[in-house]
């Protein structure tokens, strides 16, 4: 049936002539046949880019998730590619398995986690895709087609990290790790003591991130370790709590900017530390309720605190409306060709704002910043790059190109705006 598409912060939205959920492959392979083209394939619509966006057919996964199979000797599990990774971290617990590595969103299809290269944090932890042994996917013939790293490692490289537009996932095996214990450590620290310890801190733990809050001059840094101890309760979240009395304090005293950052240095400055272990799966993700937009790229590692010191003299400069906390990660390097982090130590740098505001002047302002430091966009993020740039960042990009016309050598998968970001004449 048609119907109306919106992505998560409502800043995406899409009037497509059909919008279908197969229950399964053979229902897969006759809509990418048949149906008004191009096909997209929507996950859980938490990207920012207009990467489901079709005048076309959209399609909905949801009922093709769950458990396939698993393997508790090599701890594989073959999950189809709608599976959410909230339900997803229940069904590897429940078999001894867990994820090695997760971001703090777990509302996310795990077919467009994987296609956008998402990711955690820790310098020797993978995005998702680097989990990949094998997928199953359905090609833009309707072709239902099967890849394993043992049988084409090439391949798999190459689709790993996919957009949608190599083919629709179906199914993946993920090589995971078995179930595990995290202590998790939040404390607050001056900006210019976290800028000053950046290499330090952030390799000193097997996942390590922070958080900027504009105009406070501290960051919130973040560690996590593998813990043999009796778990402990989780404190209560207060991040909304927190994001809302940033909201406050932004619209409140907009004339009397001084007040502003004296009130907020003050507050974050007594946020309480946190400390407590908990199984993996009750540690990764918070509950985001307040809507935001997103950029966010990935820099060469040694250029973030750079890249990060000139995006907040920016921020505290000139765009006085942003309050969102700036999140700071690294990933490990890998080998998938459209990966970001192909070849790289990576540090992440995200920028949000509110999605009731325009987000376009704040993002256009920090993305030089950004370039000029190496970065490459997160797939899944704002930004304006388009495929001659792009080309430039990839050093397989050719390769990666010619996989994707075998596989859709006739275009259905691509819509005008996936045309601009891999250079496909239509």
């Amino acid at each position: 049936m048609s119907g109306t598409w919106s992505n998560w912060s409502g800043y995406v939205t899409a009037a497509p002539r059909l919008v279908a959920s197969p229950a399964d492959v053979g229902e897969l392979s006759d809509l990418i046949q048949t149906a008004p083209g191009p096909v997209r394939v929507s996950g859980a619509g938490h990207s920012f880019t207009p990467l489901v966006k079709s005048q076309g057919t959209i399609v909905s996964l949801d009922k093709m998730e769950g458990l396939v199979s698993h393997d508790a000797e090599k701890r594989q599990a073959r999950v189809r590619a709608g599976t959410r990774l909230g339900p997803l971290m229940h069904i590897l617990q429940n078999i001894g398995q867990g994820l090695p590595n997760m971001g703090d969103i777990d509302r996310q299809a795990i077919g467009g986690a994987l296609g956008t290269a998402t990711h955690g944090s820790g310098p020797t932890l993978g995005a998702y895709h680097t989990q990949l042994e094998a997928v199953r996917l359905v090609d833009g013939l309707g072709k239902s087609r099967e890849f394993s790293r043992a049988g084409d490692q090439d391949a798999i490289h190459a689709i790993g990290v996919a957009l949608g537009a190599f083919g629709i996932l179906s199914e993946v095996t993920l090589n995971n790790i078995a179930s595990y214990r995290l202590r998790r450590r939040k404390w607050v620290l001056p900006w210019a003591d976290m800028l000053r310890n950046f290499e330090t801190m952030m390799s000193a733990h097997r996942s390590a991130e922070f958080y900027y809050i504009p105009f406070s001059g501290h960051a919130q840094f973040i560690a996590s370790d593998l813990s043999d101890a009796t778990p402990t309760a989780r404190p209560l979240e207060e991040d909304e709590a927190g994001l809302r009395t940033l909201r406050s304090l932004r619209t409140g005293l907009a004339w009397l900017p001084a007040l502003r950052r004296r009130l907020i240095r003050g507050a974050v400055a007594k946020v309480p530390a946190e400390d407590y272990v908990q199984d993996w799966l009750n540690v990764y993700a918070s509950d985001r309720q307040t809507r935001f937009n997103e950029m966010e790229y990935h820099l060469p590692f040694e250029e973030g605190p750079k890249a990060l010191a000139e995006v907040i003299e920016l921020t505290e400069r000139h765009f006085p409306e942003v309050y969102f906390p700036m999140e700071v990660r690294s990933v490990a390097p890998d080998q998938f060709w459209l990966s970001p982090f192909h070849n790289r130590l990576t540090c992440s740098i995200a920028i949000h704002h509110d999605a009731a505001n325009d987000p376009l002047p704040f993002m256009r302002a920090a993305e030089p910043i950004f370039r000029r430091y190496g970065g490459r966009p997160h797939w899944g993020k704002m930004h304006s790059l388009r495929a001659a740039e792009l080309k430039k960042l990839y050093p397989r990009w050719d390769d990666a190109m010619a996989v994707r016309r075998d596989l859709d050598p006739q275009n259905r998968l691509v819509s005008p705006y996936m045309a601009e970001l891999f250079g496909i004449e239509q």
